[in-house]
This record gives C-alpha cells, structure tokens and sequence, in this order.
C-alpha cells in the first residue's frame, strides 16, 4: 500500500540551523531513499520550496480564485514528502521515524487511496 509522508516543519526555525547541518539532513535523506529504493519501498521524494512560493487556486461559481503565498499562520509549514510503499501503517511510521525532518519537526502519515483509470495504472 502506498503512504504518503508528509513532512512539516517551521521554516523560520529551519532557516537559523546552520547550512552544514541542514545540507547533512538533505544528504540523509537522500540516503534514506536509497535505501528505500533498494527495498522496493521508494516510489518518490522531494523537498518543497519555502511556502511563500506557492499560490492556492480556488474555483468557486465557475470563476478562478489566486492567492499568492504565504497562506496561513501556522506555526509550521509543509516542507516536502515521500510518497513510499510499505505493508502497513506500522511499517509506514517506521519509515516516516527515520525522516530527518521528524527531528525538528513532524511527519503526518496518509494512505493513498487507490483510484482506477488514472494514468500509468
């Protein structure tokens, strides 16, 4: 089953670690992929840029809504994901354990639900 690994964390905060220790968490969790990826486990990953770079797009009466970011005041902001395969929520929370970003801030995981007819299915 695939899960999706939601990784958060306060932009703010991740911006005052040093670059040695931050470029060593991007390193890590490349590794982690690897090894994902030698386990049939990997599916994809990336990190997201910072929140003020995303626009939300919202139809409502037919007619498009834009907002540029950043969107909400939150305390922490979606930083990036991996979308994984694992054998169970257990086995999920696992992985989603040993995400470097879990350290210094959360990891939701989400099953996927699986929908036909999708493209590549």
């Amino acid at each position: 089953m695939k899960y999706l690994l939601l990784v958060h964390h306060d932009e703010e905060a991740f911006d005052k670690i040093p670059e040695g220790t931050r470029e060593d968490m991007l390193a890590e969790s490349i590794r982690l992929c690897h090894q994902l990826d030698s386990n049939g486990q990997y599916v994809h990953a990336s990190p997201l840029q910072p929140e003020a770079t995303g626009t939300i797009v919202r139809v409502r009466d037919g007619k498009p809504m834009i907002t540029d970011g950043p969107f909400m005041e939150t305390k922490e902001q979606l930083a990036g994901y991996f979308l994984i395969d694992a054998r169970d929520r257990d086995e999920a929370v696992a992985i989603a354990s040993r995400v470097p970003g879990a350290r210094i801030g959360t990891v939701e995981v989400r099953p996927v639900r699986e929908v036909s007819g999708l493209p590549g299915e």
